[in-house]
């Protein structure tokens, strides 16, 4: 029996377990008939994909009312024939393709669009329709990754596969509105995940570690009157001076190399010129690679608004808007998934940028300290417009990715 020495021991049990999986080599995976059988067929089904971008992107899917393309997508994991699926309460939609060694792989593509592709698909002549290598029309974009997840499995499937890990194929909720849907996703697979993929395009860049945003909505409160006899307090004076001060925070200066940033995109109060508003509100935006930098932020904005309040008698309440963790996991940049992942955009003809500072998804793993990659890129232009598109050429390419990391880091084959 072979002794292994007692450091190799205790890093063994120190490091996250995804941390210690060494997956499939893609020079070794490259080599096999089936895998380049599998590329092949990803490659031949293209009409067949972009046809499935169609039906999913015409559904209207803004955050928080995914349910219809939710059962879409279920339908097209069953017809495809993958295992166990089903539509949970977020709406999340999941399928797998069953492994031997009781963890699993977790790709991950995002079910909602944003309120303005809703509005675009509503007032449009027609559904996405298929234009030479584009599929163009609202909702065509962020559901690209989608249809690429599902090119994969179907090559998988279709080749017979028997994977080392559960490959769980996953289509997540609520992403724009507070990443409800991977919370939920997260919580079920975080003690047998040995790692998650978030899926945003072909791979031009590969995110390991999580910024923190948060975003808050910061209500004011004050008493209403017309311009003759309204004279102050104004909720308006309140929200000026609060803005003004919070503007002036410093740490986005003195932490500028970890990220941290803080601005004020918006402001709305009152609706005629002769009325003072009794009402009001702006947007809060605090980034930051570290959690005490984003709670540091927030509590100098906190004590802003309760001087502004003492001062002007104006009242302030925060509301979260959407909030994304922060995270960073020792040795991720040199792991197996990562620079499989790296290799793998490689060989498809990227050179991708490495970063540490995700901010979808994977930020939800990444902060519960479970290894998580982004893959990223262009997925075609004009998103959140009327002239939305999507590039056929791109979801090919973002198909392999996800069909090599498959066999790979999944032990496919």
């Amino acid at each position: 029996m072979i002794q292994l020495p007692s450091a190799c021991l205790l890093l063994a049990m120190v490091l996250p377990l995804s941390l210690q999986a060494q997956p499939r080599s893609l020079e070794e995976a490259l080599a096999d008939s089936t895998v380049q059988q599998g590329l092949a067929q990803i490659e031949q089904t293209a009409d067949l994909s972009a046809q499935q971008l169609v039906r999913i992107g015409g559904i209207i899917s803004p955050s928080g009312q995914e349910h219809e393309r939710a059962a879409a997508v279920a339908d097209l994991m069953r017809e495809i024939g993958l295992s166990d699926v089903s539509v949970s309460d977020a709406p999340n939609v999941t399928g797998r393709i069953p492994g031997r060694s009781g963890q699993a792989l977790v790709f991950v593509s995002t079910l909602d669009d944003l309120a303005t592709v809703a509005e675009h698909q509503r007032a449009a002549d027609g559904p996405p329709v298929i234009d030479g290598d584009r599929v163009v029309g609202p909702g065509t974009n962020t559901s690209l990754t989608t249809i690429a997840m599902l090119s994969a499995a179907r090559a998988l499937l279709e080749q017979g596969v028997t994977p080392e890990h559960d490959l769980v194929f996953a289509s997540v909720a609520q992403e724009e509105t507070g990443l409800v849907g991977m919370k939920a996703l997260y919580e079920a697979y975080r003690d047998q995940a040995v790692g998650f993929v978030d899926i945003l395009g072909e791979g031009n860049s590969i995110s390991y570690g999580a910024l923190g945003i948060h975003w808050w909505r910061v209500h004011a409160e004050g008493p209403a009157g017309h311009t003759l006899n309204g004279g102050l307090p104004n909720v308006n004076q309140g929200i000026g001076r609060a803005v003004d001060r919070i503007l002036q925070i410093r740490d986005p200066q003195l932490y500028d190399d970890r990220r941290t940033r803080l601005n004020v995109a918006m402001l709305n109060s009152g609706a005629v010129f002769n009325h003072k508003p009794e009402t009001g509100w702006f947007s809060l935006d605090i980034r930051s690679l570290d959690p005490e930098r984003i709670n540091s932020m927030e509590a100098q904005v906190r004590q802003i608004l309760a001087d502004v309040t003492d001062e002007l008698g104006i009242e302030f309440r925060m509301e979260p808007f959407s909030m994304m963790p922060p995270g960073q996991i020792e040795g991720a940049r040199d792991s197996a998934l990562v620079q499989t992942s790296l290799a793998i955009s490689e060989y498809l003809g990227s050179t991708p940028n490495l970063s540490d500072a995700g901010s979808a998804n994977l930020n939800v793993a990444i902060a519960g300290g479970t290894l998580a990659i982004g893959i990223a890129s262009e997925r075609g232009g004009q998103r959140g417009f009327a002239d939305e598109w999507a590039s056929i050429e791109v979801m090919q390419r973002t198909a392999k990715n996800i069909f090599l990391t498959a066999v790979t880091v999944g032990g496919a084959g």
